[in-house]
């Protein structure tokens, strides 16, 4: 029996470790991916002001999927045969019995005229990497900043978090007072992050804002992004001499290849409530490559939903339960759709850190809560140490 995973961040290498875990010798798990090393991705925000480096974050996947028995193949996977069970790569082909896709998604620059050319992205290695380097350009001539997301941008959680380490960076370097900085989000409102909000977290964000003295906009998209400056779809012009927006995210391009997995505009792969394709029994996908609804109605400024870390591992699990279910002739499928996984997230807020927690991601809730720690941000240090670690000794099955 062969399982073959694409992609191999927080859904795909627990999904490819709890399988090759619970069937051992039953079964060959490979797993695809076209970078060599696992990334702690959330950390990614403390890359540009130099509290961590790429080398901090990163762990090898062969060393660590080989221990387990589950083969990696450094390659990208170019197209998806549904009929014939083959996914061609870039330098092969592999036959599966069961597929996961756990691609991630693709960055969608083209989404605002100049984004690509004058702005800046911190969601990948070489994107922080570019952004500290232009800070340290800054810092030599301070002016007008401006950080947010774009129309269509579903991340905005890690934005606010760049906005506030990079305030406190500002306050480090002694330039704070020369930079007017300002926060624009398609939001309907504060704290909205794409889950129609949290109690309380309005308010909050908002006293954020008022503390340090940031000028927010919101439920306004970007019109275009120039050298010096940022224009709204609302007509405002914001001065920038640093700019910072997260684009929109769609499927990746093997994904648009593949015809067969009837993936929609966004480029998201269609699925029940198990994780397995609408339509195919054998194809599956798990964490960011998994259409998820918006819970709530569009606004005048379309936005998307989050796709964190922790549903990812949490639909990378969902996974691996029922497929190996489906292999061991058992008929229960674990359900769960994406909404009704628990909103467990730390919001950075520059060595400080906002603790959010709910039962469900989604509205209606039995339980919401934010409580601020304006001390450290010690459970984010906490988390990442614990993930890394985790990964690291490949145990897939803890929380």
């Amino acid at each position: 029996m062969k399982v073959l995973v694409v992609g191999g961040n927080f859904a795909g290498s627990t999904a490819a470790l709890e399988i090759k875990r619970k069937l051992g010798g039953e079964v060959e798990v490979t797993l695809i991916d076209r970078n060599p090393d696992f990334l702690y991705i959330p950390s990614l925000i403390w890359v540009p002001t130099g509290r961590r480096e790429i080398s901090d974050i990163s762990i090898s996947r062969k060393e660590v999927l080989e221990k387990k028995g589950v083969k990696f193949v450094l390659d990208t996977a170019t197209k998806i045969d549904t009929e014939a069970e083959v996914v061609y790569t870039e330098h092969g082909e592999f036959p599966y019995d069961h597929l996961i896709i756990a691609t991630g998604p693709k960055v969608r620059f083209d989404a605002v005229p100049g984004l690509k050319e004058h702005g800046l992205y911190i969601g990948t290695p070489t994107g922080a990497m570019k952004t500290r380097e232009k800070l340290e350009e800054f810092v030599k001539n301070p002016g007008p900043i401006v950080v947010g997301a774009t129309q269509g941008a579903g991340c905005m959680g890690a934005a606010y978090e760049f906005l506030f380490n990079l305030e406190k960076w500002l306050r480090d370097k002694k330039i704070r007072k020369k930079v007017d900085l300002h926060w624009i989000t398609p939001e309907p409102f504060l704290g909205h992050f794409g889950i129609d909000g949290m109690p309380g977290g309005e308010t909050m964000l908002r006293k954020f804002m008022d503390m340090f003295h940031i000028t927010y906009h919101t439920e306004v998209g970007v019109k275009e992004v120039f050298e010096d400056a940022v224009e709204l779809t609302d007509g405002t012009r914001i001065e920038s001499r640093f700019t910072m927006l997260m684009p929109p995210f769609t499927g990746v391009d093997l994904i648009e290849n593949s015809k067969s997995l009837n993936a929609g505009e966004n480029g998201f792969v269609p699925t029940l409530s198990t994780y397995r394709h609408e339509t195919i029994e054998n194809v599956w996908a798990a964490g960011l490559a998994v259409n998820v609804a918006p819970p709530f109605q569009p606004g005048k400024v379309p936005f998307g939903v989050p796709k964190t870390g922790y549903p990812s591992d949490v639909t990378g699990k969902i996974v691996a339960n029922n497929v190996v279910n489906v292999i061991r002739g058992i008929d229960e499928q674990e359900e769960k759709p994406w909404g009704k996984i628990a909103g467990l997230c730390v919001m950075d807020a520059g060595e400080k850190e906002v603790l959010i927690f709910s039962n469900t991601l989604f509205k209606p809730r039995k339980i919401a809560i934010m409580i601020p720690n304006v001390l450290f941000d010690f459970t984010k240090v906490f988390l990442e140490k614990y993930f890394l670690w985790k990964l690291r000794h490949g145990y897939s099955y803890l929380p």
